[in-house]
């Protein structure tokens, strides 16, 4: 795909002149051309100077096979079973549910740019090409789908791991599956799962981490966001975060196995955002105000109310805080 090999050519930062990548691709300097505006369709910006060349306006780094598996630890790359990357993609979770049922446990697609990337309930994950984290994994599991139901938790967990090694302060866990830093949204898991009552059953875990996200998504986005970069106040590698990541997603899977919740449950009780918070449950049918009391052996949300203590599973359930 010429674009995504000019892109790669122009990753840099630095200024490249049309003959030049014409040379280097194989093409005109009017089919250089063309590749320069179908990057601008992908929402890359790129500007041209006459005598110079194009550069793009910032620098991106594209994930790389290597640098991610250097950047894991040697104990977790035994679990990896595939490591795919895709400069587009309609869904990674969708693309490894697609092709579950031939798949290895620990088999990892990260893509740059998700056409149709999906949060929880259905919601839109916006997807800027190659300035964020887009990873899906797949695992089989012998286990219930009961028996499953914190599994997002546990993941979260991996997550805030994952930020902890970074720097990252001020972070904490939102029930079920969000991770919040200064009350905005800087992470989102998505667990999605098929099989017999019999099992086993196929999982795959997406996660989405914003490391970079332009200004220019943020109408596009319906609640308020936070990125990496501004964070740490510092650019952000990619290919290290990628493998952190995968790391420590892949080490979680393989315990939850083991274990299951109870072996992630003390660490997501000490990362919870709202605990003791006011909050609101909201379901289909109703709201329910509470305080928030973390959550029980199975992952449900532990709410304190007038008349006594509630559980309450992820499903089609919100939470909100809420001022008293």
């Amino acid at each position: 795909m010429k674009p995504i090999e000019l892109l790669g050519i122009l990753a840099d930062g630095r200024f490249h002149s049309g003959a030049q990548l014409g040379q280097r691709l194989g093409v005109s300097r009017a089919a250089v051309w063309k590749h320069i505006k179908a990057l601008a369709e992908l929402g890359i910006d790129c500007h041209s100077v006459p005598g110079k060349g194009y550069r793009l306006t910032a620098p991106l780094e594209l994930l790389q096979h290597e640098s991610i598996l250097t950047a894991m630890s040697d104990a977790q790359r035994s679990l990896l079973s595939a490591l795919e990357i895709h400069s587009e993609i309609t869904s990674t979770n969708r693309y490894l549910m697609e092709r579950a049922a031939m798949l290895r446990s620990g088999h990892a697609c990260f893509a740059e740019r998700q056409s149709a990337g999906r949060g929880r309930r259905g919601r839109e994950w916006v997807s800027p090409f190659a300035r964020n984290i887009y990873l899906s994994v797949y695992w089989q599991f012998a286990l219930s789908p009961a028996d499953l139901s914190a599994l997002g938790l546990a993941m979260g967990v991996a997550v805030m791991r994952v930020l902890r090694q970074l720097g990252v302060k001020d972070v904490g866990l939102k029930w079920p599956n969000d991770v919040l830093c200064r009350g905005h949204k800087l992470a989102g898991i998505l667990i999605e799962m098929s099989g017999e009552s019999a099992g086993p059953y196929h999982v795959v875990v997406g996660v989405g981490l914003n490391v970079d996200m332009p200004q220019t998504h943020h109408a596009a986005i319906d609640q308020p966001w936070i990125d990496l970069a501004t964070i740490l106040r510092h650019p952000v590698s990619r290919n290290r975060v990628a493998g952190k990541l995968l790391t420590e997603i892949l080490a979680a899977l393989d315990v939850y196995q083991r274990r299951g919740f109870a072996a992630f449950r003390n660490e997501w009780q000490q990362c919870d955002a709202f605990a003791g918070a006011p909050v609101m449950i909201m379901t289909a049918m109703e709201q329910i105000a509470g305080r928030a009391r973390g959550v029980d052996e199975a992952g449900a949300l532990l709410l304190e109310t007038e008349s006594g203590m509630q559980r309450f599973h992820s499903g089609e359930v919100s939470l909100r805080r809420f001022a008293e």
